[in-house]
């Protein structure tokens, strides 16, 4: 038995090794946002240069459909205006495929793009990326990024209920 638990604390500890060995840095206040092309929904190719003169809402969330990433999804789509309003776009990253993207926006009424990350290399290199080998998930977080493509705030720890909110304040921060 003292033989198994040594295993597994083992195995733990080499699984929580390699997470970190392989976490890419999260991008810097004021660094360029890391470029990226992924498919949506409908298969369509999204490009960070396609938002190039405008704010940029990215956000990774960890699954379709799931009751974090619902609110989330659905808080942004109810605030959608107003962030627009402020001249942002907002687009959301999974490591789930484009079906599953066209079900859960189709299901929730989202009427903003969500990206394709399927392989996690950008959720990677934006720091938001837990991979557990054959497990791989995007982490809750946020990058607001300008309209030049430089990360103007990074919100790592994220309240899904006020979370747009939040960005909403911080957009009418920056335009003044």
């Amino acid at each position: 038995m003292l033989k198994i638990f040594a295993a597994l604390v083992i195995m733990g500890l080499a699984l929580i090794a390699f997470r970190f060995a392989n976490a890419a840095a999260i991008p810097k206040t004021g660094s360029a946002a890391p470029s990226f092309t992924l498919p949506d929904a409908k298969k369509q190719n999204h490009s960070l240069a396609d938002y190039s003169g405008q704010w940029l809402v990215l956000y990774f969330y960890p699954k379709d459909d799931t009751p974090g990433c619902t609110k989330e999804a659905c808080s942004f789509r109810d605030d959608l205006f107003q962030l627009e309003k402020l001249g942002a776009k907002v687009v959301g990253i999974s490591v789930d495929d484009s079906a599953s993207h066209a079900k859960f926006a189709e299901k929730y009424s989202l009427p903003f793009p969500l990206l394709s990350d399927a392989d996690g290399k950008v959720a990677d290199s934006y720091g938001a990326l837990t991979n557990l080998g054959i497990i791989k998930i995007a982490k809750r977080y946020t990058f607001l990024i300008d309209p030049k493509g430089n990360i103007a705030k990074t919100y790592l720890s994220v309240d899904t209920s006020r979370h747009s909110q939040e960005i909403i304040e911080d957009l009418k921060k920056f335009k003044q």
